[in-house]
């Protein structure tokens, strides 16, 4: 009996070692333990939207001047962490969790249910199972979406690509939001004399084949898919060598080698979160009466370079709408 529990106890340290090496535990310049507000953070993956997302949230506490300290906590893209760091938090005294993306949120929602959850890039809350309405969501959870206007991104590529009839979409057959794009997709695409090509994959590993199997489509558009953005070299190296044209569905994805979107500033988006939070925490808000928000302005973000490498030729007209072109 005596070695089966040291071999209990040793596997359950090792596991608790796992979990706290996937962030930090408090982040540099947060107040000192025992001082201000406890705020955990989850975020499902590590890619430049979410992270922006994450940054914009906590510049809100750092605009009001509010002490806070932060647990961030990083699942690195599997599930299984993400159930694990929302027990975690559940299991803490914290004054309110944030979730970064919807895999992140759905396990916090199952986990804690007597703290405030806030969430910011989820792209359907209710699809989702977070909550009940966008109006009023019902329970300890509420937040942001990052619903992108597929509409106009979709006329992207008739615009610049305007021979185009196939559009390829790879993406992941484990994330609900994902989903949720794909259908909107296919309804807006009927509309422009589009026909979408899908691809799945289960994890970032599968992507570069994924991207492969969309065989001789005409222009590819990355939707705001986790397991996908944070591959996204490999859906552009395939893109690359096919001669296919890429448009995003946010603006790091143009940074970092799309040609073009129209969509929302994932900082604006997390600092638009955080003032909910400031707002629960200070003002006594209950998120089961506040409204789930979006951002309210989108904005066209183009990059040259990658237009040239692609050989899609940008006019004046088009370059002076953009709110950031990337040369």
């Amino acid at each position: 009996m005596r070695r089966r529990l040291t071999v209990f106890s040793a596997i359950a340290a090792t596991a608790a070692l796992a979990l706290s090496a996937c962030t930090p535990s408090a982040t540099e310049g947060s107040a000192p333990s025992g001082q201000g507000y406890q705020l955990g953070i989850t975020q499902i993956t590590s890619h430049p939207a979410l992270d922006a997302a994450r940054e914009g949230f906590k510049e809100a506490f750092a605009e009001a001047g509010v002490d806070v300290t932060f647990d961030e906590q990083n699942a690195q893209g599997d599930q299984a962490t993400a159930t694990a760091i929302a027990s975690k938090f559940a299991a803490a005294d914290l004054d309110l969790v944030l979730a970064v993306a919807t895999p992140s949120a759905q396990s916090l929602a199952q986990a804690i249910t007597d703290t405030p959850v806030l969430f910011t890039a989820v792209t359907d809350p209710v699809a989702a199972q977070l909550v009940t309405t966008m109006d009023a969501p019902g329970a300890n959870i509420t937040g942001t979406t990052d619903m992108n206007p597929i509409k106009e991104q979709l006329e992207l590529v008739t615009t610049l690509v305007p021979h185009a009839k196939k559009v390829g979409i790879v993406y992941s057959s484990g994330e609900v939001n994902s989903e949720v794009q794909v259908a909107a997709a296919k309804k807006e695409a009927a509309g422009l004399g589009l026909e979408i090509v899908e691809s799945t994959v289960t994890n970032s590993a599968e992507v570069q084949q994924a991207a492969q199997a969309l065989g001789a489509v005409d222009a590819i558009y990355v939707p705001t898919d986790n397991t996908v953005v944070s591959a996204l070299g490999s859906v552009l190296q395939v893109a690359i060598d096919m001669k296919i044209p890429v448009i995003g569905a946010e603006a790091d994805t143009v940074r970092n080698g799309a040609i073009a979107t129209y969509g929302i500033d994932y900082f604006a988006l997390g600092k638009q979160t955080g003032e909910m939070a400031l707002r629960v925490l200070k003002d006594g808000a209950a998120p089961a009466t506040m409204a789930v928000e979006q951002q309210k302005t989108y904005t066209l973000v183009v990059n040259k370079k990658a237009a040239a490498e692609f050989g899609v030729n940008l006019t004046e007209e088009f370059l002076s709408s953009a709110a950031e072109v990337i040369e």
